[in-house]
């Protein structure tokens, strides 16, 4: 079974393809050009290299969040598209077990961690067991301080791992149970997406068409918070000048 995996939910953009238990190949860029002048391009040239074609795909799997809202947008559109004409399966895998699966058998507790802005992160709670990546505690958006205390309260031995290890290692290296991995182990690969998204299939999870399945947005985006605040001052003001 031939995969094509694509993550787009960070600033990191990676592409791969996996046949069965064997990889392909797999493309990570992590740098400021946006994702809809990276994915297609990479998406090709990987192809090309490794004589595959589109048409030799058998699923499409695909990081449907959380994360940037334009990055997930870009990728599920892509994903929606392929599968739509060849008729293929989407495989939807959340973005924080994608990262924890960048730990594959780890013995410690995983806490993947996105940038949720406002000193926020996206996160949740996994561990692997029987080989199995096991979810204890679903994805959230919580304060860098309060998961911070969390786990250090929790007297576990704990992995962080994430895009915003970087914007808060000073803090997180600080806590004696937290461990952070090699740098490689921080960005979001395609290669994980797929590996998880197998795993899945075969317990019949996660598999969509292109009609139905969507981004994860665990809260609104800012451009929906600012457009709220506009209408309710414009509410406000009505209200005042009607008095």
């Amino acid at each position: 079974m031939k995969i094509l995996g694509m993550d787009t939910s960070s600033r990191a953009c990676s592409v791969a393809v996996v046949e069965d238990d064997c990889l392909i190949c797999e493309f990570v860029i992590n740098n400021k050009k946006t994702h809809s002048q990276k994915l297609m391009p990479m998406i090709e040239t990987m192809l090309n290299m490794s004589d595959l074609s589109i048409e030799d795909m058998d699923a499409i799997a695909v990081s449907v969040g959380p994360g940037s809202f334009t990055g997930l947008r870009i990728s599920m559109a892509t994903a929606k598209a392929i599968s739509h004409v060849n008729n293929i399966p989407i495989l939807a895998v959340n973005a924080l077990e994608s990262l924890a699966g960048n730990m594959d058998l780890c013995d410690k507790k995983i806490y993947p961690i996105l940038d949720a802005q406002r000193t926020q992160v996206y996160t949740a709670k996994y561990e692997y067991k029987n080989d199995e990546l096991v979810e204890l505690e679903g994805m959230d958006v919580k304060e860098i301080d309060d998961l911070i205390e969390i786990i250090k309260n929790s007297g576990e031995e704990c992995i962080v791992l994430g895009e915003a290890v970087s914007k808060y290692e000073d803090k997180l290296s600080e806590v004696e149970n937290i461990h952070i991995p090699a740098v490689s182990h921080n960005v979001t690969k395609a290669a994980s997406v797929c590996a998880v998204a197998l795993a899945k299939y075969k317990r019949g999870e996660g598999v969509h068409s292109c009609y139905d399945v969507n981004p994860i947005y665990i809260r609104k985006s800012q451009a929906e918070v600012q457009y709220e605040e506009k209408m309710k001052k414009l509410e406000a003001q009505k209200a005042a000048e009607n008095k």
